[in-house]
């Protein structure tokens, strides 16, 4: 529904007329903070009598509340025109509305329970505080989770530990909709869902990134079938991993079940925050990611040494895999110095990083993605650096060494690379285009290596673009075989994933 009265965004510096419009059982509150709910505007109108219908305007700070009858929105008025009200510590103003009554949108479910639930406690002569416990009742216990801008990673153990500040986390299923990061928490109590999303909603996890967008989802309950690194259910333990993830210790979910097992700090009042570490502002963008997964518990609860930067990168296609395609992939993420497919287990292989912190970014990106068909396993290895073979020693060129190669991404102090790293998807970013190469020309080069291209998008200069395969798997493979491709004039095209859609 698309209603106004007059006020452009609810924003202006004008003092409020009351006596504006005639007295209306339909009142028009502006000025109203962003994160405001519906719940907290209706609670401006229950000390006057029945509220009948609400409808709020977020995009332009406003909000139509309409009470039972004009003589509650006329003492509403009255009284607040001495004493003035406040949503969330911010003043807000309230008028009559130009309507005399609201048509809102029937098939809003969750507003319908509100008041419905409001009317109910009312028309029975409870209390205020009743009326207040009725509003909290009809709210959903699951939380719907978006993370912006999310330059680092953040896991589903990093998200129980920030939400079980506020109660009792129950389940949390993550997922990718849209190239966007997304989970669903469910509390045992939806009163702390409540109060979760009002402390967390809007704030970042990390300083001006991972920023959370907190909504309450329609769902009431949960359904998580698996325990592994993307849902879990901690209640229930004994679940399988499911889909060859790999399984939760049990000690650690037992863990993870108790609040007093936090592995961060209490988390600070509404300010940009710092979860996971208290002096991550000095670390460099890599140190940083690193520090979301290690903090949440991969490598600390995993009780694997974090002090090398070597991993083991199991569950390969042996028959298709090569040093060359693992170092471009994990390339992503980090400088690749040394890999080597294993001699006696080819579908395994150790790469190592040029850190341990690259090491822990490449390892929750890329665990559980597929590679040639096989769902990889990536784990911290206790190798602390990858031989390369004696002297005269053929291993069949199963061992390189990229120590000195021209192609690492972050070698460059300050690079933008550190800025654009996000999780693999089915849309990739391409640069260093030559203006003679067409959209045709690379929708052609990027079907040729086995997927079908969904969509595209040149830049404005054309140097670069936007290509989005079908899955995130076919876009795995186009990176791993067109990155550095020779595009002609001497150029090499650069791929990368991307956080846009097309």
């Amino acid at each position: 529904m698309s209603i106004s009265d007059g006020a452009s965004d609810g924003t202006d510096n004008k003092k409020p007329r009351v006596e504006e419009a005639p007295p209306s059982r339909v009142l028009h509150i502006r000025k109203l903070p962003s994160e405001a709910s519906e719940t907290e505007v209706i609670a401006l109108g229950l000390p006057f009598g029945k509220v009948t219908n609400i409808l709020t305007l977020k995009g332009k700070n406003q909000a139509f509340l309409e009470m039972g009858t004009e003589e509650a929105a006329i003492t509403m008025v009255n009284y607040y025109a001495t004493v003035n009200p406040h949503v969330r510590n911010v003043p807000v103003f309230i008028q009559y509305s130009n309507h005399k009554e609201l048509k809102t949108d029937a098939g809003n479910q969750r507003t319908q329970a509100v008041l419905q639930a409001v009317s109910a406690v009312q028309s029975s002569g409870s209390s205020s505080s009743d009326v207040q416990e009725a509003l909290a009742a009809v709210s959903s216990p699951v939380l719907r989770i978006i993370i912006d801008n999310m330059f680092y990673p953040v896991t589903l153990d990093a998200l129980q530990q920030i939400f079980s500040k506020f109660g009792t986390v129950m389940k949390i299923i993550t997922f990718t909709k849209n190239n966007q990061f997304q989970a669903l928490l469910q509390f045992s109590d939806p009163v702390n869902a409540q109060h979760a999303k009002l402390a967390l909603d809007g704030q970042n996890i990390y300083n001006s990134c991972c920023t959370l967008r907190i909504d309450f989802s329609k769902l009431v309950n949960l359904n998580v079938k698996y325990n592994n690194d993307k849902s879990r259910d901690y209640t229930r333990p004994e679940l399988p991993a499911g889909d060859g993830q790999p399984s939760l210790d049990p000690a650690v979910a037992a863990a993870f079940s108790k609040e007093s097992n936090s592995l961060l700090g209490k988390i600070p009042g509404r300010s940009n925050f710092f979860i996971f570490t208290p002096h991550i502002s000095s670390l460099n963008p890599l140190s940083a990611a690193a520090a979301a997964a290690a903090a949440a518990g991969r490598v600390a609860l995993a009780g694997q040494a974090g002090s090398n930067g070597v991993l083991l990168v199991s569950n390969l296609n042996e028959e298709m895999v090569t040093p060359q395609s693992l170092f471009t992939l994990f390339g992503v993420y980090g400088d690749v110095q040394r890999v080597k497919i294993l001699y006696n287990k080819k579908d395994s292989a150790l790469i190592q990083m040029s850190d341990a912190n690259q090491a822990q970014l490449a390892m929750s990106h890329l665990n559980g993605q597929k590679m040639y068909g096989k769902i990889i396993r990536v784990t911290l290895s206790k190798h602390q650096t990858v031989a390369l073979p004696r002297d005269g020693l053929d291993d069949q060129g199963l061992t390189k060494d990229y120590a000195n190669s021209p192609l690492h991404r972050f070698k460059k102090p300050g690079s933008k690379n550190f800025q654009n790293i996000f999780p693999p998807s089915a849309t990739l970013h391409l640069s260093n285009i030559p203006q003679d190469v067409t959209e045709d020309d690379l929708r052609l080069l990027f079907s040729d290596t086995g997927g079908t291209v969904k969509a595209f998008k040149f830049f404005q200069d054309r140097k670069m673009a936007l290509i989005q395969m079908s899955t995130v798997e076919e876009a795995i493979q186009a990176l791993i075989d067109l990155h550095n491709y020779n595009v002609g004039k001497k150029q090499h095209l650069r791929v990368s994933f991307s956080k846009s859609t097309i």
